[in-house]
């Protein structure tokens, strides 16, 4: 199965991005299945329906978010129904929507989305280790779903990667978001799975993670007042992770990062 994982969708040059080379991408890798992150997508904060169909329609499969899921607290009205549409897992039981989700991708096959969010340096939410453990508990990499791909949202590196080892052989992928910079670990481990600390952004690089530089400068070199981030609205880098996993057992055979667009270099899986 061939499947892409976009990162954090950072406002309008974020979409646009999406908009511009997705269906491409899927055409030209021959894609089974394409993830997005969305948290950003709403100018810079949240997301919104509007904004959820049009990733959608420019060939998502689904959307992840984050810690921003709620900004738009329109969302809290879509989310329940929206399947295809994740929040973090591990909220409190009786929180809007859902973070894992098994759906149907090319060739018959399906795809399990587990959404865990971390807790060093961000809202103290329940254990994601556990809570990746009893979305498990019920789903057998290989047998009864054919991929499995792990969005670890997340401020730490070092959560990221005890995340990736917790899950190692257990699942298809382990990418983290958040941190909007692409790392450049994308690898196999020793399981099975594969594992990139961080896809990056869908947006303008020329700003300070997707917010336009002046405001963001500002709130670091001076105690004063400062206006509310926007985010930069120039061209934007659309930055992914491609796999390949293995159709008898969902494990990777094959993880690189793909950057198109914008001012990063541009990779493609070769």
């Amino acid at each position: 199965m061939k499947v892409l994982f976009c990162g954090d969708v950072v406002g309008q040059s974020g979409r646009a991005v999406i908009n511009q080379h997705l269906a491409g991408l899927r055409h030209r890798l021959d894609l089974d299945f394409v993830i997005v992150n969305g948290e950003n997508a709403a100018h810079g904060f949240g997301i919104t329906e509007k904004i959820c169909n049009e990733i959608f329609d420019a060939g998502a499969d689904a959307i992840t978010t984050g810690n921003h899921v709620w900004d738009r607290r329109e969302i809290m009205n879509t989310i329940g129904d929206e399947p295809r549409l994740l929040r973090p897992l591990n909220y409190p039981e009786g929180t809007p929507g859902s973070g894992s989700g098994v759906f149907p991708a090319g060739g018959g096959r399906t795809v399990m989305i587990i959404h865990p969010m971390g807790r060093l340096f961000m809202d103290a939410l329940d254990d994601p280790f556990a809570a990746v453990d009893q979305a498990l508990a019920n789903h057998r990499l290989g047998m009864s779903v054919d991929c499995i791909v792990t969005d670890m949202h997340a401020e730490a590196t070092s959560e990221k990667i005890a995340m990736g080892h917790h899950l190692d052989g257990r699942v298809s992928l382990v990418v983290g978001t958040h941190t909007h910079v692409p790392t450049a670990d994308a690898q196999i481990l020793s399981g099975g799975t594969a594992y990139q600390t961080d896809a990056g952004m869908c947006g303008d690089y020329d700003s300070v993670i997707g917010m336009a530089k002046e405001t963001a400068l500002a709130r670091f070199t001076s105690k004063l007042p400062t206006g509310r981030l926007e985010p930069a609205d120039g061209e934007a880098t659309l930055c992914a992770v491609y796999l390949e996993t293995d159709d008898e057992t969902g494990l990777a055979r094959r993880v690189a990062p793909l950057r198109v667009g914008g001012r990063l270099a541009e990779q493609w899986p070769v």
